[in-house]
C-alpha cells in the first residue's frame, strides 16, 4: 500500500539536448537522517529543496511524494550515460536509513521487500532498462555515496531490478580483464569526463565490489569491470 503524502518540490520534466524527457532511469538513495518521518517531512518542506518520487521507511511504508509525472528534486548535479538532468528522466526512491554519518546499518528484509515491489511496478510502466537502475552514488560520484556498500544489489537483480554481475566467482589468472577499464566505465554509464579516476573507480566497486571501495584498479576490480560491461553489451543488443 502506497500512501499519498505530497511534497511541493517538484516542477515539469524539462527537455535536454533536444529531446523532450522520458522517463528511463530508477535512482535508489538513502535518506541519511534519522527518524523515518524527519526524513519524510525534510523531502516536503520547501526550504530544503528536495523531494523524491517514493519514501520507503524500514519498517515497508511506503510514501507518494511526488507524482511521477513530475520532476521530482534528488539527483542533484550528475551524469549518466550522458545525460546530465537525472531529474528529468527519473523516478527517485529513497529508503530510510541513518547514513553513513549517523550510523549506517543494513536495510531490513521488509523494507527491500517493499521497495522491490515498488521497483517492479515502475520498470512495468516505464522503459527502464537493468543498465539505468542506478545509485544515487553512481550517478554523483563526486558527492554521493549513498545508498552504499550495504545495499543488496544481488536480491534486486534475482528479481529482474537492475544488474549485478555473478561475483562468487573466484578470480584467476584465465578470466578476462578489461584493458581500457576508464573507457568501458564510460560505456556502462560513468561520466569519466568531470571525475578522476579514483573517484569513478571507488564508485563503481561500492556498486559492485562492496566488499572493498578504495579507488585502486586491481585485478578484481578490472574482472567485475570486464562482467558488468558483457551485461550492459548484452542487455543493449538485445533490447
Amino acid at each position: 500500500m502506497i500512501t499519498d503524502f505530497t511534497s511541493p518540490n517538484c516542477g515539469p520534466r524539462k527537455p535536454e539536448q533536444g529531446h523532450a524527457p522520458e522517463i528511463d532511469t530508477l535512482v535508489i538513495h538513502y535518506t541519511g537522517m534519522m527518524p523515518t518521518l524527519r526524513a519524510r517531512d525534510w523531502l516536503c518542506d520547501p526550504a530544503s529543496g528536495v523531494s523524491a518520487h517514493y519514501l520507503v521507511d524500514e519498517n515497508g511504508t511506503t510514501w507518494r511524494l511526488v507524482d511521477e509525472a513530475d520532476r521530482a528534486w534528488h539527483a542533484g548535479v550528475g551524469c549518466w550515460r550522458g545525460w546530465r538532468d537525472i531529474n528529468s528522466r527519473s523516478i527517485g526512491i529513497e529508503l530510510s536509513n541513518p547514513g553513513h554519518d549517523y550510523g549506517y546499518r543494513d536495510f531490513p528484509d521488509t523494507q527491500i521487500g517493499a521497495l522491490i515491489d515498488l521497483a517492479g511496478d515502475i520498470l512495468a510502466r516505464y522503459p527502464i532498462p537493468a543498465r539505468n537502475v542506478v545509485a544515487h552514488s553512481d550517478i554523483a560520484p563526486n558527492r554521493k555515496i549513498d545508498p552504499g556498500e550495504r545495499f543488496p544489489w544481488a536480491r534486486l537483480a534475482a528479481s529482474g531490478i537492475g544488474l549485478w554481475p555473478p561475483t562468487d566467482a573466484a578470480v584467476d589468472d584465465g578470466m578476462p580483464l578489461i584493458d581500457a577499464p576508464m573507457v568501458a566505465l564510460s560505456e556502462i554509464g560513468y561520466d569519466t569526463d568531470q571525475q578522476t579516476e579514483a573517484t569513478i573507480v571507488a564508485a563503481f566497486q561500492r556498486r559492485f565490489r562492496p566488499a572493498r571501495f578504495d579507488g585502486v584498479l586491481d585485478v578484481e576490480t578490472r574482472m567485475r569491470i570486464f562482467q558488468v560491461h558483457s551485461l550492459v553489451a548484452t542487455s543493449s543488443s538485445s533490447a
